[in-house]
């Protein structure tokens, strides 16, 4: 770049300079020929340094300008938008003022950049400053800052600001200010104690009245003499984002009225509002509109649509959506594998995981914290020491919303002080990062720990929310804890005003009936409003483990009044029949399960032994290794029976003799899968079984005479809560 033709050329289009190597190279060759040149600096060198969004060469040319004259307009300009584009915002905020300052007028080339300066420090005061200055330049009907400040009210409906540690830019703001007598000081002291107001005088009483947001973004819009797509699209998207669903739907079929056609961007805007309401007829509507118009493979039509599949449990629709794209970009991605996880498919999330990192899309700390999941619920850890580690690789470890994930996970693969020394590691702790710690210690039957942690929180002045309710009313409800857990019910409704949800109802039905407190049990369920099955059912398992036949049979009626074909019901009910001998009853319950067409989840326990599954039901003699199993498991009988090991039979629920009761109780699935772990790992390893439901008395007991026998740690999760047996003794303390 050393000719004058080649710097001719340069001038006339100056988008052939794409690095900064080649500006500089420019730049060179301006002051070279022209010397300093106000026109070439400011019209040319600013806006090139400026659209390579490098701040501090355009820092350099402006404040060359500000010292041999006073910048033209298009020099604020571009600086301004290369302080907001390289996110500095209060400078960008600072300028805007000082340029004020100097006399000039903004126009529609410098008002955009500053209100979106505004929506990215969520400060809606400042913006709705910047909105009087729009409308006293006369520039509120402009089609450009009109977009800006619809997605600014749209963005900013919900924000909260935070306006602690900026009274002082307030106050050198004003004190900078060339109209002062449009804000009078005790207008800026209460700026100063509620939205920093950063001298943008306000002429018609805003700073009092601050607008309705969402009138706001509808007055820009009717008022806009012409509206485009952008507008069109900023207006639904900002609508759908903030709840008003009804408004976002609306406005997408009233765009014929200005001859516009929905674009990929509207329709990736109205997909959430699908996803939100779980309407897959609506959504697919919407996928066969975009099929029609050619828009099914726009990436964020795509996208909108892998979500909206995914959180309406239609997981294989997500998966073809996903397939057809010819582009996977990192929300994409994210999308199928969060999809996957929350429709249950683990095993596939974690396929798509590595295809995601052999395809050199480099994970995040949503594709972390979608994927962590995975491993938690199918309690492998090997697999989450992996991801660990490729975490810690990838500089994510202090990431607050991973480590909490990596607390859920190590917590629910049975290693308690693993997760615990991790959140002891984190740098900061939210209340998602001290749930997951009260709920790993209320899982592990450390009740007393969860409640310390929980008031450890509260004194540390970290409000909880309900799902930290929930934790610790668990923890109560498996330590047996019911006058604490009143305690902490009482001050989640009338100290934090939270409304109580089901699964607060619930912990506190299951805590009463755990504790044989049934009659209370079942009045405190049937006065709430929220009573589901699933609530009743955690009072109809309580009535099965106190034996009491006549609170089941009103119990069951409830759940069937609301869910007729409710399996867990059935079978509850067909067990306690069966336990208390009533055999014909049991009988009817089964036969009308089989004219339901009503299947019974089949009870299995799982334990990963060098890195594979091995996967047993009771009585299973599939294994390979099933010769063994027995063999082991008949050695480990004679021993417990030597230690005082009585089976106890009645746990078996068929009318059959007292031997035959015995072989069916010795082949229960978690004692087939803690028999091949003993044989298949050295001595003194820990073992770690999950099973699908809750583990039978007989095998309670039986586990802690194991443990004591081949003196190993035996770690059970069942479908309640994890049991830690040691030394004969169990962590839940038979409570369970």
């Amino acid at each position: 770049m050393t000719s004058s033709p080649t710097l001719k050329t340069i001038l006339k289009n100056t988008s052939l300079i794409t690095s900064k190597t080649l500006a500089n190279q420019f730049h060179a060759q301006i002051i070279k020929q022209k010397g300093f040149n106000l026109h070439y600096f400011s019209s040319i060198l600013l806006p090139i340094y400026s659209n390579l969004n490098l701040l501090h060469e355009s820092l350099n040319i402006f404040n060359l300008l500000l010292l041999n004259s006073s910048p033209p307009l298009i020099a604020w300009k571009f600086m301004i938008r290369c302080y907001t584009s390289s996110g500095y915002y209060y400078e960008s905020l600072s300028l805007f003022n000082r340029m004020r300052s100097s006399g000039l007028c903004p126009d529609r080339n410098v008002l955009p950049s500053v209100v979106k300066s505004c929506t990215l420090l969520k400060r809606l005061s400042l913006g709705e400053c910047v909105h009087g200055c729009v409308v006293k330049v006369g520039l509120d009907f402009d089609m450009y800052t009109g977009n800006a400040l619809m997605n600014m009210y749209l963005k900013l409906g919900c924000a909260k600001e935070d306006v602690s540690g900026y009274e002082n830019h307030a106050r050198y703001m004003f004190d900078e200010m060339p109209e002062r007598k449009y804000v009078n000081c005790k207008l800026i002291d209460e700026v100063d104690k509620r939205d920093v107001g950063f001298g943008l005088e306000f002429d018609y009483g805003v700073l009092r009245k601050p607008m309705v947001r969402r009138s706001s973004v509808q007055k820009v819009f009717e008022t806009m003499p012409s509206r485009d797509l952008v507008s069109w699209n900023t207006v639904i998207a900002g609508n759908a984002q903030n709840g008003m669903f009804e408004e976002a739907l609306g406005m997408l079929r009233e765009m014929g009225n200005d001859d516009l056609k929905p674009d990929a961007f509207s329709l990736s805007g109205v997909l959430p509002i699908f996803a939100e309401l779980v309407n897959v007829s609506k959504g697919k509507e919407i996928h066969g509109y975009a099929i029609r118009n050619g828009l099914d493979t726009h990436l964020y039509v795509g996208s909108g649509l892998v979500d909206m599949y995914g959180k309406c449990n239609r997981i294989e629709d997500a998966y073809e959506v996903f397939i057809r794209l010819p582009q996977c970009d990192y929300i994409l991605w994210n999308s199928i594998i969060s999809g996957c996880v929350q429709n249950g498919f683990f095993y596939d999330a974690l396929r798509l995981f590595r295809e995601m990192v052999m395809a050199k899309v480099k994970p995040g700390s949503v594709s972390f914290s979608s994927i962590i999941p995975a491993c938690s619920h199918l309690t492998t850890l090997r697999l989450g020491k992996q991801l660990h580690g490729y975490i810690v690789r990838c500089k994510y470890e202090d990431n607050v919303l991973i480590a909490s994930s990596l607390v859920d996970m190590y917590a629910k693969c049975g290693y308690i002080k693993i997760a615990s020394c991790i959140f002891r590691n984190m740098k900061v702790h939210d209340v998602v990062s001290w749930t997951a710690m009260i709920m790993g210690y209320a899982l592990h039957g450390h009740a007393h720990d969860a409640i310390s942690m929980f008031n450890q929180m509260e004194s540390m002045g970290i409000k909880p929310n309900s799902v930290a309710f929930v934790a610790v009313l668990t923890a109560c409800s498996h330590a047996g804890l019911v006058d604490d857990a009143q305690k902490y019910f009482d001050s989640m409704v009338n100290e934090y005003r939270l409304s109580a949800q089901l699964e607060h109802y619930a912990a506190l039905a299951d805590l009463l009936g755990r504790a044989g407190r049934l009659k209370e049990a079942y009045d405190f369920i049937s006065k709430t409003n929220v009573a589901t099955g699933t609530v009743w059912l955690t009072l109809l398992a309580a009535c099965r483990k106190h034996k009491n036949v006549e609170m089941a049979e009103k119990v069951a009626a409830e759940v069937f009044k609301l869910e007729p074909e409710n399996m867990g019901a059935y079978v509850l009910m067909s067990n306690i029949y069966s336990a208390s001998k009533r055999w014909k009853e049991a009988a009817q319950v089964r036969t009308s399960m089989r004219k339901k067409g009503i299947i019974k989840k089949p009870a299995c326990t799982w334990i990963e032994v060098k890195n594979k599954l091995h996967t047993f039901t009771a009585g299973d003699k599939s294994h390979p290794s099933y010769e063994s199993i027995k063999n082991a498991l008949e050695k480990l009988v004679e021993e417990m029976e030597k230690e005082g090991y009585v089976p106890d039979t009645s746990e078996v629920l068929h009318d059959v003799d007292e031997e035959y009761k015995k072989s069916l109780i010795y082949n229960h699935s978690e004692r087939l899968a803690i028999a091949f772990g003993i044989i298949s790992t050295p001595d003194g390893t820990t073992i770690c079984v999950t099973k699908n439901i809750r583990v039978c008395t007989d095998c309670h007991t039986a586990i802690k005479f194991m443990s004591k026998i081949v003196k190993r740690e035996i770690i059970v999760r069942d479908n309640s809560r994890f049991h830690h047996f040691r030394d004969g003794k169990c962590s839940c303390r038979d409570y369970w």
